[in-house]
Formats: structure tokens, C-alpha cells, sequence
């Protein structure tokens, strides 16, 4: 079990179990809407829309366009924290308060990124099923054709809940 199996997710993705510890020190707000939109399901089967090698994989839209959230924008929670290998970050529009139910993946660091997106999270394991989701075109911004989906997120506390860890 996770040190805190309140603020641990589990993502289900066709390789395997990712394993994401929240970071509701840095992103109160942004963890408790994750953490809320994961318990009512709205994650499962939603699809990893923008991938780009080296860079992130993006999903969280359930009508995998990019254009889609969950209705309920986010105020920025802008921290020193680092977009580093395996950072957990809400996607935006240029309104830096356009955050809503999207998050992406960090492949590798992207110092570019520090100060301007809320990073939320961290994979802590199962990366190596992050680095197998299916990569998009470069030349289409990353737009995944036929992509791979998070098959099930869940808060590890509810998982144990309800029968102990699946896998």
C-alpha cells in the first residue's frame, strides 16, 4: 500500500498498471477535482489524444478531440516544481486558468514548462506502460489515430476497498 492510499491513483492503460502519487501540497484544487472526476469514472476509456515521443502523452478529453473537459475549469496552482521524466501536468488553453479535466505525462524534462502548467502528480510506477501508449504524428501535433485508452482509473484507497489491489 501507498504511503497514502487517499491521494494514489491507479491507471489501467493496455500495458499495464501506472501507478500516480498526487501532489495535493503543490495542487489542492486540481488533485480534489482529479480525485472527484476518477470516482464517478470519468476517466475510463477515455483515449491518450496527443502523444509526442519524447515529450508527453496527453489525455483526459472524453471526446478525444483536445477540445473536450469536464465542464469545470481550474484556477492555476503554478509551483517551482519540475517537468521532469514521469511528472503528472493539467494540459491548458493559453488562459492560464483554462485547466479542466486533461493532464498529460512527461516523457522526459521539459524545462520550458516549469511555472506554467500545475503539476499535480507523479508516476511512481509503471512508466515503462506510459513509454508503450501509442505515439502520434509530429507533423499533426502529436494526433493520435486509433489511440490507446486509460482502461480504468481508480483511487487506490476505493480500490482496497472494494477487494484489494486488481493485479
Amino acid at each position: 500500500m501507498a504511503a497514502d492510499a487517499d491521494n494514489t491513483l491507479f491507471m489501467d492503460v493496455p500495458f499495464g498498471r501506472v501507478v500516480i502519487a498526487m501532489r495535493p501540497d503543490l495542487a489542492p484544487n486540481t488533485c480534489a477535482q482529479i480525485k472527484a472526476l476518477v470516482r464517478r469514472g470519468f476517466y475510463d476509456g477515455v483515449v491518450f489524444h496527443r502523444v509526442i515521443d519524447g515529450f508527453m502523452a496527453q489525455t483526459g478529453d472524453p471526446t478525444g478531440t483536445g477540445m473536450g473537459g469536464s465542464g469545470r475549469k481550474l484556477k492555476a496552482e503554478f509551483s517551482s516544481a519540475k517537468h521532469v521524466r514521469g511528472t503528472v501536468s493539467m494540459a491548458r488553453a493559453s488562459d492560464p486558468d483554462s485547466a479542466d479535466s486533461q493532464f498529460f505525462i512527461m516523457f522526459a524534462p521539459n524545462p520550458g514548462l516549469d511555472g506554467q502548467y500545475t503539476i499535480w502528480g507523479e508516476v511512481t510506477s509503471g512508466m515503462e506502460f506510459i513509454d508503450k501508449i501509442k505515439k502520434g504524428d509530429s507533423a499533426r501535433n502529436g494526433s493520435v489515430v486509433n489511440p490507446d485508452k486509460i482502461i480504468k482509473m481508480q483511487v487506490e484507497a476505493d480500490a482496497e476497498k472494494a477487494g484489494g489491489k486488481a493485479k
